[in-house]
Order: C-alpha cells, then sequence, then structure tokens
C-alpha cells in the first residue's frame, strides 16, 4: 500500500488526506444508512401513524429527487471545474453538514404526512448535493493502489457503528446521536474549509497526480459506454436485492431479535467484527481481481443467505434463529458496499467524476435502495407472507448470480470471433509448440551471419 510508505517516511500531510475521507465518508454513510432509511420508516409508521402504502410513496420521492439533484449537481461540479478542486468540495461539504444538522434536529418534530413529505424533499436536495462532492473525495485525496483498502476502511468503520448504536432504532435516538456528532463536527470542518492552511493546499494538489482512476488508465472510460453503465445497473441490482429483502427481515421480531437487535452486547459486536472482516476481505478482493468477481461473490452471498432465512422460515421458528443468518448477510453487505466506494472514482477523471459519482451512486445506491424500500413496505401492505416474500428475492439474487459470469463469458467469445473475423487466417497453431530447431527446420535453409545475429 501507498499508506505504507508515507508512514514509513512521515509524509504526514497525504496520510491526513486518508483520514479525511474515511472519516467523512464512513460518517456520511452511517447517517444515510441509519437515520434515513430506518429512522424515517420509523418516523413515519410509528410517529405519526402512516400506512406502510403511504410510507413507501414517500420513499420513492426520496429517491426519484435525490438523484435527480445528484446529477444535476455532478453535472455543474464538473462544468464549473469544481471537480478538481478540493477546496470548493470542503466548503460544500460545511453547507451540507449544516443543512443536515437543521433537517436532523427538526425530523422527530413532525406530526403530519404532509410535513414528512416536505421535510423528505429538502432532505433529498440536501443528499443529492452531497453525493458528488463526498464520494469525488477519492479522486483528491487516496492513491488508486490504496482504493480498495481504503474504501473497505469506510464500509468497515460505518457498519461497525451502524451495528452498535443506537442501541433502538428510533428516530428520537438516531437524532440525538448524530446531532451531537455533527455539532461538534461541523466547527472543525469550517475552520479547515475556510481558513487558509497549507497542509490543504498541498493536499488539493494531488487532484492531477490521482484523480485518473484505476480502469480509465490507458483508454478513457466514456460515461456512455457499456464499460460505465453495465457496472451501474449490476450494482443497481445489488441494492435493490440487498433493501428488498432486508427491510422485510427487519420486521420479523424473532430474527431481528437475535442479531441486529439482541439485548446480548456479544451477538452485537459479532456482527460489527463480521462487517469489518467482510469489508476486508472485498478491498483485498477488489484490488487483486477483477470488479466482476466481485459481482458473483455478492449475489452469491445474497443469494445463499436467502436460501438460508427461506429454509429457516419454511422449517419452523422454535428455535432462535443461528447466527449463520445474519453472518452471510453482513459479508454480501460489506462486499457490495466496498465496491460501491471505490468503483466509481474508479470509473472517472478530474474531469468527469463530479457527474460519475451522481450517476453511480445515485442510480445504483439511492435509487435501487429506496425504491426496493417502497416495494418491500408495499410487500408488507399487502399481506404477503415473508417466506414468500424472500423466495423472491433470493430468485432473483440467484438469477444474476448465474447471469454475471455468463454473460462475460459470452462477451469473451463475442470478442474473441471478432478478432477472428478481423484478422483472417492465422500463422500455424503447431508452429509455437515446436522447439526452436525444428522450426527453423520448416522455415528452411538459414544464413550463417543471421544466426550469429
Amino acid at each position: 500500500m501507498k499508506l505504507v510508505e508515507l508512514l514509513r517516511t512521515r509524509q504526514w500531510v497525504p496520510v491526513l488526506g486518508y483520514l479525511i475521507y474515511v472519516g467523512a465518508l464512513a460518517a456520511g454513510y452511517y447517517y444515510n444508512l441509519t437515520f434515513v432509511q430506518l429512522g424515517l420508516v420509523d418516523l413515519g409508521t410509528r410517529v405519526i401513524g402512516m400506512s406502510h402504502r403511504e410510507v413507501s410513496s414517500i420513499m420513492a420521492v426520496l429517491a426519484l429527487v435525490t438523484l435527480l439533484v445528484a446529477v444535476v449537481a455532478g453535472m455543474v461540479m464538473d462544468r464549473r471545474g469544481w471537480s478538481s478542486s478540493l477546496r470548493v468540495k470542503l466548503r460544500l461539504m460545511v453547507a451540507i453538514v449544516g443543512a443536515q444538522l437543521v433537517l436532523t434536529v427538526a425530523a422527530p418534530l413532525l406530526t403530519t404526512a404532509a410535513g414528512l413529505l416536505g421535510w423528505v424533499i429538502a432532505c433529498s436536495v440536501v443528499l443529492g448535493t452531497g453525493i458528488p462532492v463526498m464520494f469525488s473525495m477519492m479522486g483528491d485525496l487516496i492513491p488508486v493502489r490504496d482504493r480498495g483498502a481504503v474504501a473497505a476502511a469506510v464500509a468497515g468503520c460505518a457498519f461497525f457503528a451502524a451495528a452498535l448504536f443506537p442501541f433502538e432504532w428510533e428516530i428520537e435516538g438516531f437524532s440525538r446521536l448524530l446531532a451531537v456528532g455533527m455539532g461538534v463536527t461541523l466547527p472543525l470542518l469550517a475552520l479547515v474549509a475556510f481558513g487558509r492552511f497549507s497542509f490543504v493546499d498541498q493536499l488539493a494538489g494531488q487532484t492531477r497526480t490521482l484523480g485518473v482512476g484505476r480502469f480509465c488508465r490507458g483508454t478513457p472510460v466514456r460515461t456512455a459506454s457499456a464499460t460505465f453503465w453495465i457496472p451501474v445497473l449490476l450494482m443497481f441490482a445489488v441494492f435493490f436485492i440487498d433493501s428488498l429483502g432486508f427491510l422485510r427481515i427487519i420486521e420479523a421480531p424473532v430474527l431481528m431479535d437475535a442479531s441486529w437487535q439482541s439485548t446480548d452486547v456479544g451477538v452485537r459486536v459479532f456482527i460489527a467484527v463480521t462487517h469489518v472482516v467482510g469489508a476486508a476481505m472485498a478491498g483485498i478482493l477488489y484490488t487483486a481481481f477483477s470488479r466482476g468477481w466481485i459481482f458473483v461473490w455478492v449475489f452469491g452471498l445474497f443469494a445463499f443467505t436467502h436460501l438460508l432465512y427461506t429454509f429457516y422460515l419454511r422449517g419452523g421458528t422454535d428455535g432462535a434463529p443461528p447466527l449463520a443468518l445474519p453472518l452471510f448477510y453482513v459479508l454480501a453487505v460489506s462486499f457490495y458496499t466496498t465496491l460501491n466506494f471505490a468503483l466509481w472514482p474508479d470509473l472517472s477523471t478530474p474531469e468527469t467524476i463530479g457527474v460519475r459519482t451522481a450517476l453511480g451512486v445515485g442510480i445504483a445506491g439511492w435509487l435501487a435502495s429506496f425504491l426496493s424500500t417502497a416495494l418491500a413496505l408495499s410487500s408488507e401492505g399487502a399481506g404477503t407472507p415473508l417466506a414468500d416474500h424472500l423466495t423472491y428475492v433470493n430468485a432473483l439474487a440467484l438469477l444474476l448470480f448465474v447471469g454475471v459470469p455468463t454473460g462475460a463469458y459470452l462477451a469473451r467469445v463475442r470478442r474473441l470471433l471478432r478478432e477472428g473475423a478481423h484478422d483472417g487466417p492465422g500463422p500455424d497453431p503447431h508452429a509455437a509448440a515446436l522447439p526452436a530447431a525444428a522450426q527453423l527446420r520448416r522455415r528452411g535453409p538459414v544464413r550463417a551471419d543471421r544466426l550469429r545475429r
């Protein structure tokens, strides 16, 4: 890792860039994972008294508005050159965190469906602006060869905290915890963003060196190309499967009381540590292999996990659910979250990272998560049994698990056939296997001066 070299040579400013990125992204992802996705459901159903179908409609509005704002913000950043300016991003972050602080404090005070809808639209504007700002910071601060490991650190930290704090998944607890965290962080962030510090200038100067992503080295990736959109669609499927299954699982007390909401602190620590281990495994795989293999792992883990849940539910729920159920779910979530942090900057350059992170995270993350959240809530409102719901989810995961390697194989066959058609008849396929002397005999007499050369 480049980080080891920086530590050995005591280059503390680039190391500080790692810490800023991991801290900012882990905190932001924790906010979205807990307060937005879980807290808003609790606010709408328990506090305001809305039906699941009504809450699902509001969550769909959240997804669509967030995506639209993210894409517009990303385009503006790229066109104005803000995507390659770390100082501009830090100042935008101050405004984003300040607005989120106000919205976080106000959320538990809402009492009507109309108030929640207005709150969600305001929150969508803030979140949509934050997506290209925060996710693009990897291009300013993190070297390409360390991005898998750093993405793993972000995912591990966010999920470790989410598994342990707060103990109850209620809007009041989320609001208090996050308001305190943002209240402490905001003045420090404002000082760094608006102060004149040499280390900020030094970090900002790294963008041109670090900004070209792993998959843009050599031939740049076009936004309209299949190289970009196939990962977007696959990540959309990953997030969709996760939320579609998990939002129904958390409504089953027998499953939650033995895992994510267990009163046994040891169980929660086990889940938190498994998140960290899974993220580390994903970081290693991302660095060592092509991104396609991580998709195979993710879909395979989700398919296996939902099979385990389905077998348990159909076989009877007399005993406590085994920890193998959340274990495999946690591994799958850690894998795809790590990929989500590293993939979009690696498909970008400093001039395109704004719109590409907006499209990647906005479509694959927000749109998929909250549309599937809306669908899961509608499924519950319609009275679909949990086991039947998970059967549908598992079928989708199995289809994609088989489809990804099959699609990769067919694409390779097609490419080889196309290359063969363009090249025409090639050399004797047996010639390469012959010893050198035999090949010389095939070619006939060779002048002595050529042999000496």
